[in-house]
């Protein structure tokens, strides 16, 4: 194996780790970072996908990706995934443009039966800090402050629908650059402090 497919795989069980980290410990931010990859993909979104997908895992884009021609090249050479087009018939899906992301609803949302069956869905925002939020549920002791921005409006009360899924739902991970932080389908959020 030469020096590159080496680093591009410590990179990758890197970010799988910082993924895991990030899941376990929602609101909390972990860093990951692949080189590379065309913009507007940011290098830690960069990174997850490296990590996550396969030529088994289907990958949405959303309309500010998909106007992008290098990036859905990038993600097939680097991992054979296949780009599809509707939210649903995804494993991933990838926003650029988060004030304009799709309802949960119109992700897969798994089943009762098999709840994993559902979309990750990675969102870029400009940065961690601005609006904050509280949040609570399991891997958060009492309450834990978040503060991400920019969010759809609506944010709280998309998330809300998405945790009355439960165990049903989308699992959401927000990228600034190389800093990640998950918000799993079992997060409560909460607007202000």
């Amino acid at each position: 194996m030469n020096a590159p497919a080496i680093n591009t795989a410590f990179a990758s069980q890197a970010a799988f780790r910082a993924l895991m980290e990030a899941t376990a410990q929602p609101g909390e931010i972990r860093t990951a970072s692949a080189l590379g990859a065309p913009a507007p993909l940011s290098p830690a979104t960069a990174a997850l996908v490296q990590s996550l997908t396969d030529y088994e895992t289907p990958v949405w884009l959303d309309d500010a990706f998909a106007r992008v021609p290098a990036v859905a090249e990038w993600i097939r050479f680097q991992t054979g995934a296949p780009i599809v087009q509707e939210p649903r018939q995804a494993a991933f899906a990838l926003i650029a443009d988060v004030e304009a992301m799709p309802d949960v609803t119109q992700f897969a949302l798994g089943s009762e039966e098999y709840p994993d069956r559902s979309t990750t869905v990675i969102a870029q925002i400009e940065r961690f800090g601005g609006r904050a939020f509280q949040l609570g549920g399991p891997g958060i002791k009492t309450s834990r402050t978040f503060a991400a921005e920019p969010l759809p409006n609506d944010f709280v009360q998309r998330m809300a629908v998405n945790r009355e899924l439960f165990p049903r739902g989308v699992d959401l991970v927000l990228v600034a650059g190389e800093m990640m932080a998950a918000l799993p389908r079992s997060v409560r959020i909460t607007e202000g402090f």
